[in-house]
C-alpha cells in the first residue's frame, strides 16, 4: 500500500492495485479547479485537481496529463479503466510497478 504525505495527515494511504499490465491508481477528480495539481489523498484515492470542466471528456483528458506528468511517464501509458463520468476513477499506469508508483507518491 502506497503512502502519500499531505499537510493535514502525514500518513495516509493511496490504495494501489496490481494489474497484469501495470498498476491501478484510484483517483478522486476535482474538475473546474483553479490549477492542475495533485492536492493530496481522499478516501484511499489520489486527489487530482484539473482546470477543465467535466464535459465531453475534457476533464478526463486533463487528468491523464496531470497523472502522467506527476509519475514521469508518457500519456499513452495512462488509461482510464473505470469512472468515466464519476469523480472516483481508476487509471491503469501501464508498465509500472507498485514500488515505483509508491516511491513517486512518497515524494509528492
Amino acid at each position: 500500500m502506497a503512502r502519500l504525505s499531505t499537510r493535514s495527515s502525514p500518513d495516509v494511504a493511496v490504495q494501489l492495485e496490481l494489474h497484469p499490465d501495470g498498476v491501478i491508481l484510484p483517483v478522486r477528480a476535482q474538475p473546474g479547479a483553479k490549477k492542475n495539481a495533485i492536492t493530496g489523498e481522499h478516501d484511499g484515492a489520489l486527489k487530482v485537481a484539473v482546470t477543465q470542466a467535466p464535459e465531453k471528456g475534457k476533464a478526463n483528458k486533463a487528468l491523464v496529463e496531470v497523472v502522467a506528468k506527476a509519475f514521469g511517464i508518457k500519456k499513452s501509458q495512462v488509461s482510464l479503466v473505470s469512472g468515466e463520468t464519476s469523480q472516483r476513477k481508476k487509471f491503469l499506469l501501464e508498465g509500472e510497478t507498485i514500488e515505483s508508483i509508491q516511491a513517486t507518491l512518497d515524494s509528492l
